[in-house]
């Protein structure tokens, strides 16, 4: 389980997370929501080694703030970025295969894994990632993280800029996670897709939690909705 206490994150001497408190339990889906510039992505990076943190970052009771990144993945956590960063010069399977962690054992996915998940990238297996449209990289994109075998995968804004289609699947491979028994944490602006396959959700509001519940809770909750979603 991954478990956040008190967590403050700073850029240089801006504080961006003021006292953070969540946690994902292990086989669940959780939204994280709000505005951009609330302080989401700032989170997922601060679980990730990437940002400066104080607090407490839990993950099956181990101690992660202050550890180097690779050390974290190491651990089973896996990190989508916003930026899909593919390696554009490499093919769809090479880009897949340099997922894997060396050194360990046989994990849960395999490249048919990945295939029957998103049959355009078994069609585009040999074509450099770098032509690739925005869609089928995010796809790849994933589908690179999973191959580490996490226990955990964190995904910044998947749907950003895809078409419906496309985030009908993501959707779907989402749900496929979590019957593969992983937690999600899921950074989404789209209200549907986020209310639709989570468990439990989120709200951050200027650096700090202002709502968690249930999608059902967040649905009733118009104050909430109006104040710190809707723009």
């Amino acid at each position: 389980m991954l478990n956040i206490q008190n967590l403050h994150a700073f850029y240089g001497k801006s504080h961006i997370l003021h006292g953070v408190n969540m946690e994902v339990r292990p086989g669940e889906i959780v939204s994280l929501l709000g505005r951009n510039g609330s302080g989401r992505s700032t989170l997922i990076k601060t679980v990730m080694g990437l940002v400066e943190g104080t607090g407490s970052v839990t993950w099956n009771g181990a101690e992660l703030l202050g550890h180097k990144t690779y050390d974290i993945a190491r651990h089973g956590i896996g990190y989508v970025p916003e930026s899909r960063d593919v390696f554009p010069k490499l093919t769809v399977e090479q880009n897949l295969l340099l997922g894997q962690q060396s050194g360990r054992k046989k994990g849960r996915w395999s490249l048919d894994d990945m295939y029957q998940l998103f049959p355009r990238l078994k069609e585009r297996q040999h074509t450099e990632a770098g032509v690739m449209s925005g869609g089928e990289q995010q796809m790849l994109t994933l589908c690179r993280t999973l191959m580490g075998d996490p226990d955990l995968i964190m995904i910044d804004e998947p749907t950003e800029g895809l078409a419906p289609k496309i985030v009908e699947l993501v959707g779907q491979y989402l749900k496929e996670l979590q019957k593969r028994g992983l937690g999600v944490l899921l950074v989404e602006q789209k209200l549907t897709i986020a209310l639709d396959i989570s468990q439990r959700c989120y709200v951050m509001g200027h650096g700090e939690m202002v709502f968690h519940g249930t999608p059902d809770e967040l649905r009733a909750d118009q104050y909430v909705r109006r104040e710190w979603l809707e723009v």
